[in-house]
């Protein structure tokens, strides 16, 4: 069971020496950052649809994750689902139903959460794969509910991620730079997160 240390805690580990999270291609290069579509939240329907068509009771929960979650949040337009199955590194027992349903596996972290990522098109969107009680699962909600509800931290988000985009385009970074370019505003975003939901004093 998760404890109020675990979500608390970022795990920042680097990859082992001379691994690689990718599986397919790289990172995304350009990074095109959208005003917010009320769209989004359908896509998300028809993608948690299939990932349950797909893999039934397996999928033991599909979560609308990541900007596209947050009404009125400018966000890459790539839906982000987490999808809590029962061991995310038994990839037999979830990954050929999902590839079958036009899903394909781009990355693989078992150092991280045991994490593994999907992509889709027709919605774009990012399928993370995680096992129960994980500690980023958590995180992830936390900050699109306290979000949903903070229109201050909402907009210090949103100029966070548009200075991190015009910035790592005009230096042709990748997405894990654009990422980190945003790290320092969203760890103060999750601090009084955690705060106010009685998480750290």
């Amino acid at each position: 069971m998760l404890t109020a240390a675990d979500i608390v805690t970022f795990d920042d580990t680097p990859p082992p020496p001379g691994s690689s999270p990718w599986v397919d291609k790289g990172p995304q290069r350009e990074i095109a950052v959208v005003d917010y579509d009320p769209t989004w939240p359908n896509s998300f329907e028809q993608l948690a649809s299939r990932l349950r068509g797909a893999l039934g009771a397996t999928a033991l929960a599909v979560e609308h994750v990541g900007s596209t979650s947050v009404p009125g949040l400018p966000a890459k337009p790539i839906i982000d689902v987490d999808l809590t199955v029962p061991d995310s590194a038994d990839e037999d027992a979830w990954l050929p139903p999902l590839e079958a349903a036009g899903f394909s596996l781009q990355i693989r972290e078992p150092w991280w959460y045991g994490h593994r990522c999907l992509t889709a098109s027709d919605p774009a969107a990012n399928i993370h794969v995680f096992s129960p009680d994980c500690a980023e699962v958590a995180r992830h909600r936390i900050f699109r509910d306290w979000l949903r509800t903070q229109p201050q931290d909402r907009e210090l988000y949103r100029d966070a991620k548009l200075t991190a985009a015009e910035a790592a385009n005009a230096g042709g970074e990748h997405v894990m730079q654009y990422n980190a370019r945003k790290q320092q505003v969203i760890r103060a975003i999750y601090h009084r997160a955690f705060v106010a939901a009685g998480l750290l004093a």
